[in-house]
């Protein structure tokens, strides 16, 4: 039966799956370019007694490339209820299960942590088999610091409640990682302006691994000018956003970059361009600095 064939294709050369040991095998899957795929990746998924993906005509695509004619089985958040304890029954009984995304490793922004989390409390084995990551991929090209890092996933849809995720992310002392997608790109930058301030340094990847690969560094505020005139882009998004530089937010150093803006344009505009700048209320930094003025010339009266 074509279902139990247990090989797998590289090249010319058709391969025999080894047999795989009963577990919960967590494959990554490339995010884009198929030949992102390890070879423990192909032959775990040749092997295995069940593989279940997050979309099966998806996985099909990558699954012919390479020969494996395994069944497959959905399992998404839409019938991980019901699927689920499918799974989990064919584990107890001794089967193997390999667990595949739509692309990337399984688990990030997807359902698969319930159904480890269950084969974990039932004492069922984990195998994790590492690959292709759209986050470390658009991490490691970005340019921006990755000793520490914060995978966000999507923000909220509605704008109160993203600027609210936003501002609670501010002062992680990390670069932070979010998806998006391409038609609220334009609007989710003018967000992180808002919130983040438009000095931090960020970087968009788009269809990495892919033809029309493509890496955009700056700040956020000129990320955000850039795709709020830009036609909307289209694939995969990815956004990192730098960490804020350290001792930014403190009140000295705000009060010098209040002065030194003041120096060269109005109260106003200057209050305006610090808040893009350090992320705070426009309203508030306007009334620092009409403090700042206040104290200055007070200082230079007594003087006289």
């Amino acid at each position: 039966m074509t279902g139990d064939k247990r090989s797998y294709v590289i090249g010319q050369t058709e391969l025999a799956a080894r047999p795989l040991a009963p577990a919960l095998y967590l494959v990554a899957t490339p995010i884009g370019n198929l030949a992102d795929i390890t070879l423990r990746a192909l032959e775990t998924l040749a092997a295995a007694d069940i593989v279940a993906c997050e979309d099966t005509r998806v996985s099909r695509v990558l699954l012919d490339r390479y020969g494996i004619r395994r069944r497959t089985t959905a399992y998404h958040e839409h019938n991980a209820g019901e699927t689920g304890p499918r799974l989990i029954a064919a584990l107890e009984a001794g089967q193997s299960v390999a667990l595949i995304s739509d692309a990337g490793t399984p688990l990030i922004s997807d359902p698969g942590y319930r159904l480890v989390g269950e084969a974990i409390d039932r004492g069922i084995r984990v195998v994790p088999i590492p690959g292709p990551s759209a986050p470390l991929a658009a991490l490691t090209a970005s340019g921006l610091p990755s000793d520490a890092f914060l995978f966000a996933g999507f923000l909220p849809v509605k704008s109160g409640q993203r600027l609210t995720r936003l501002r609670a992310l501010k002062s992680v002392p990390a670069t932070l990682i979010f998806f998006e997608s391409p038609r609220r790109l334009a609007e989710t930058l003018l967000a992180m302006v808002e919130a983040l301030g438009g000095a931090r340094k960020a970087a968009i990847g788009r269809e990495l691994t892919k033809t029309f690969e493509e890496m955009r560094t700056g700040t956020l505020q000129s990320l955000a000018e850039h795709y709020a005139v830009a036609d909307t882009p289209k694939g995969e998004i990815v956004i990192c956003v730098g960490p804020a530089e350290t001792g930014a937010d403190e009140p000295e150093d705000i009060d010098r970059l209040l002065i030194s803006l003041a120096a060269e344009m109005p109260a106003s505009k200057a209050a305006a361009e610090a808040a893009k700048m350090t992320g705070g209320q426009k309203q508030a930094l306007y009334r620092r600095l009409l403090e700042l003025k206040d104290s200055k010339e007070g200082g230079g009266n007594g003087d006289g």
